[in-house]
């Protein structure tokens, strides 16, 4: 029977024997180093005896081990929770054993939550959330932090305070990553250009400069993509990227296309990237269920009546229309622009990559700093009135206001800190 839950089940030895030696994986494998100055350090120190549920942003596939070398620092033991597709093989058993639990996204998933619940309830288990769901693949910006974590965080204050116990400590903590890479990056970059140009068959004007380079490779790169889904390239836009409208125009054909395929009913309030998990969990689950005969009931997504037969489905434009989402859904029009670091270059190169040579992760392109700056910990006890204010509230869009203005708080946040270590040379 397929595995869908993966509990922690945290190993101490194993957990304190790759803390010792992750930071030589980290600069051998990754090519990066942890730097966290000791007054963040002492930010969590001081509440290592209380609940914490530590948020930082996750602009790479690396946050991951950036957040394991924190936790050797302080000489603790975090929790993780992980997309439930990182589970796969060796991993589904070495994961659950560093502390980290899976989450099917798109999904309600009860024993992943009910797993959440028992962590935030326990000081002794602080808990890793990446609140944006995903990687944004921008080192310098964050996408909207969801409120599920924190949701669950005030049900366990809320739990106390209903057994009677007294109200305890419960703290957030925002935690910034920023990437530096440490060396000139410029012959890197050229050579990227120039791999990205001969693929596309772009032949840049004599002269251009890198950043001219890079948005007529983009040009391309969105010219194909609009063709795939027979949007045709706007006769307006002389230059890639230009304009958010067109870019949006892209997300809602392609999320409009796959929605339709699948008998998705199709809800524009809805995050691009929760539809886009949505595609990615029916998707399987048609699959699945045509493979065994057998209705997935807990998805609550699929019924006997709208099961599609898949002949008729583009699948493989749908997997990739997946991965596009997930790879663009952050990206906006002057991100390289408004502060042409080598950084956000070469974020943007990183996309542009995984879209034309179609490989998840591209190879480092030089040593970098994961700079860790530890925000102001957020107390919830001082917003637990509020909260059940909150659900007393007969008004549905009130019931969560607090929750959300909260969340709204770490996020900016988080962001606040990202842009100061921006400023640092």
């Amino acid at each position: 029977m397929k595995t869908l839950f993966y509990p922690p089940r945290l190993n101490r030895l194993l957990v304190r024997l790759l803390q010792m030696i992750a930071p030589y994986g980290a600069r051998w494998f990754y090519q990066f180093e942890l730097v966290v100055s000791s007054e963040s350090l002492d930010k969590i120190k001081s509440l290592q005896s209380q609940s914490l549920l530590l948020t930082p942003n996750h602009p790479t596939f690396q946050d991951p081990i950036v957040m394991f070398l924190l936790s050797a620092k302080l000489g603790e033991k975090f929790y993780y929770l992980a997309a439930y597709e990182m589970f796969q093989g060796l991993l589904g058993w070495l994961l659950p054993q560093l502390g980290v639990y899976s989450i099917r996204r798109g999904l309600a998933d009860r024993p992943s939550m009910k797993a959440t619940f028992a962590l935030l309830s326990n000081p002794e288990c602080p808990l890793v959330v990446f609140p944006e769901g995903g990687c944004s693949f921008q080192n310098d910006t964050v996408m909207p932090f969801r409120v599920g974590c924190l949701q669950i965080a005030f049900q366990a204050l809320n739990q106390k305070v209903k057994q009677g116990e007294p109200l305890p400590e419960k703290y957030v903590v925002p935690v910034s990553i920023k990437y530096k890479y440490t060396q000139d990056m410029g012959l890197a970059i050229a050579k990227t250009l120039k791999k990205l140009e001969q693929a596309l068959n772009v032949i840049p004007q004599t002269n251009s400069t890198p950043y001219q380079r890079l948005r007529l490779i983009a040009k391309q790169v969105m010219v194909k993509i609009e063709q795939d889904y027979g949007l045709p390239a706007s006769e307006t836009e002389t230059e890639s990227l230009s304009g958010e409208e067109r870019i949006r125009r892209l997300r809602n054909k392609i999320l409009e296309n796959c929605e339709q395929q699948l008998g998705i009913k199709t809800n524009p309030n809805e995050m691009v990237r929760e539809r886009t998990y949505k595609l990615e969990n029916v998707l399987k689950t048609q699959v699945e269920q045509l493979e065994s005969n057998e209705l997935n009931s807990e998805s609550n997504l699929l019924t006997t009546e709208s099961a599609i037969n898949l002949e008729l489905i583009n699948l493989e434009l749908i997997e990739k229309s997946v991965k596009r989402l997930l790879n663009f859904d952050a990206i906006y029009d002057g991100y390289v622009a408004e502060n042409p670091t080598p950084e956000r270059f070469l974020d943007t190169l990183i996309r542009l990559e995984r879209e034309v040579f179609e490989i998840d992760q591209p190879k480092p392109k030089g040593f970098r700093q994961a700079i860790v700056k530890i925000g102001t910990p957020v107390n919830l006890k001082d917003f637990f009135a509020d909260y059940q204010r909150d659900r007393d509230c007969k008004e549905q869009t009130s019931r969560n206001k607090t929750v959300s203005q909260v969340m709204l708080q770490i996020q900016q946040e988080v962001q606040n800190n990202l842009d100061l270590l921006n400023q640092v040379k």
